[in-house]
């Protein structure tokens, strides 16, 4: 098959479904529990913990079966299409909880969301892997493997970025329903014309390595303590009195924990280098940096009305510019939140579509590692200054942009570095185990959010963040440049 740009940008039209929906629950799914249902910052985090706690069991599940069965015609297709049907089915149930609650008798508004979350959760996480794999699975090692990644960011990014202003133009419970058409539009039809290799390369056939749960625990040991701190947030919902004085001290010790692992790995590396210790070195400094974007999408709607919307007039507000003049509706001082958090991830969104073909043709000069860093050392930039300077809402904005730089690295270099350290005949499972490296952290936001509420200081969430991405970009000053990064490398014109 022809690795031309045509080809790579319907291998990205599968994610195209994932990015869609990932940036609607973003803008819609704190806004809607805050502001329609009355949850405060502790709650709506725990409603989040559906993402992880569905990420944890989808990604490394449907990756051990999407590598192993065939069936609809394909070994990613099939969880592609029905994650999109699930998703569909979740965003349309998000505005009605009222509504089930009546019907089956629930009167806990959190369970019931915490459910509605937990579907859609796991519905992107059983298509998010499969459309990652299916184009490592496609594309050689090396540069057209980037490119794959690339234009699965660029085709995602810009339709995440359709998102955010149909929520600015319409409010965010009519984007739940345009959702609903789009991901289910773009998750079912593309992915019926990519064909997928029902034989596997003799390489792939002739791995025999068994790899079972016990392997897969002992593998993710760089996590431990950001799973530690999962399983202690579940508790501490129910439990908050008993456990309170415990909260910032497990906090710590899984922080100690997480720092020290990545300085051991750090060590044994240098001493012996293989590809399990540089993915583990991956998997750890990619973890911080999720743990920073996770409490961003979370919480930034609670520090906008505590940090700006009191320093501005309601009425000059520029986000609200799109609403007033397309609909003809006046926004309220809670429309206005959300709508300057959609702006924000707008721009955020819109830099992370476009900064992929300027990141990739930067890497070929200086590598692929060295291109992530910088562009992550952008992202700390950003949080740094939201947190010190962000005052009125342009300063948000010029904040987002800086944060975009990283963002657009994030979800697309890392997963060509990734992919080159591991079995290719193990790819979906091993995107399935990294991607713990997103979801466990992306658990920390919760206490991220405690501190938060028990301090009253807003500000602390950028700090965090800042401070979590700098701590990633140490680590990754570690992790070795894959062979293939070359900038001779002889390009092949076909799959593996």
């Amino acid at each position: 098959m022809k690795m031309n740009n045509a080809f790579l940008a319907l291998l990205g039209l599968p994610a195209t479904a994932v990015g869609f929906a990932l940036s609607t629950q973003i803008a819609a799914l704190s806004w809607i529990l805050s502001n329609k249902y009355g949850l405060d910052i502790h709650d709506v985090t725990f409603v989040w913990l559906a993402g992880p706690i569905a990420g944890i069991f989808g990604q490394v599940i449907v990756g051990m079966l999407s590598d192993n069965v065939w069936f609809m015609g394909g070994r990613r297709r099939p969880f592609i299409m029905i994650g999109g049907m699930v998703s569909t089915v979740a965003f349309l149930a998000l505005p009605h909880i009222h509504g089930i609650s009546k019907i089956t008798g629930i009167t806990d508004i959190i369970i019931i969301a915490s459910v509605i979350a937990l579907f859609l959760d796991l519905s992107i996480n059983v298509t998010f892997n499969p459309a990652r794999s299916i184009i490592a699975d496609l594309t050689p090692e090396g540069k057209i493997r980037t490119s794959g990644f690339v234009w699965m960011q660029i085709i995602s990014g810009f339709f995440g970025v359709f998102a955010y202003f149909l929520s600015m133009v319409f409010g965010n419970e009519t984007l739940l329903y345009i959702a609903a058409v789009i991901v289910f539009i773009t998750a079912v039809f593309p992915i019926l014309f990519i064909q997928e290799k029902k034989d596997q390369t003799e390489t792939q056939q002739a791995d025999k390595e068994k790899f079972g749960i016990w392997q897969i625990i002992k593998e993710i040991y760089p996590l431990y303590g950001f799973l530690l701190f999962g399983i202690f947030s579940l508790l501490f919902h129910f439990f908050t009195e008993q456990l309170a004085v415990w909260h910032n001290p497990v906090l710590i010790v899984a922080i100690s924990y997480s720092v020290l692992i990545g300085i051991y790995n750090i060590v044994t590396g240098i001493k012996n280098t293989s590809n399990k210790n540089e993915f583990q070195k991956i998997m750890l400094a990619h973890s911080f940096t999720w743990v920073a974007f996770q409490s961003m999408f979370i919480m930034s709607g609670f520090f906008i009305e505590n940090q700006i919307l009191p320093n501005i007039n309601i009425s000059n507000v520029v986000a609200n510019w799109f609403a007033e003049k397309l609909t003809g509706n006046s926004q309220t001082a809670a429309a206005s939140i959300g709508n300057i958090v959609s702006l924000g991830f707008f721009i955020l969104n819109l830099i992370g579509a476009i900064f992929p073909l300027i990141l990739q043709s930067i890497a070929k000069n200086i590598g692929r590692v060295k291109t992530y860093i910088g562009a992550l050392s952008f992202s700390a930039i950003g949080y740094f200054y939201i947190a010190y300077f962000s005052k009125v809402e342009l300063d948000f904005y010029i904040g987002m942009f800086l944060v975009g730089i990283g963002w657009s690295a994030v979800i697309s270099i890392v997963f060509a570095i990734m992919s080159e350290r591991v079995n290719p005949a193990k790819m979906g499972l091993f995107m399935g185990v990294f991607n713990l490296a997103v979801v466990l952290p992306q658990m920390m936001s919760n206490g991220v959010a405690n501190i938060i509420k028990e301090t009253g200081n807003h500000q602390l969430l950028y700090i965090f963040c800042g401070a979590l991405v700098t701590c990633s970009i140490i680590f990754w000053m570690f992790v070795k440049e894959p062979e293939s990064s070359g900038t001779k490398q002889n390009i092949p014109s076909g799959g593996h």
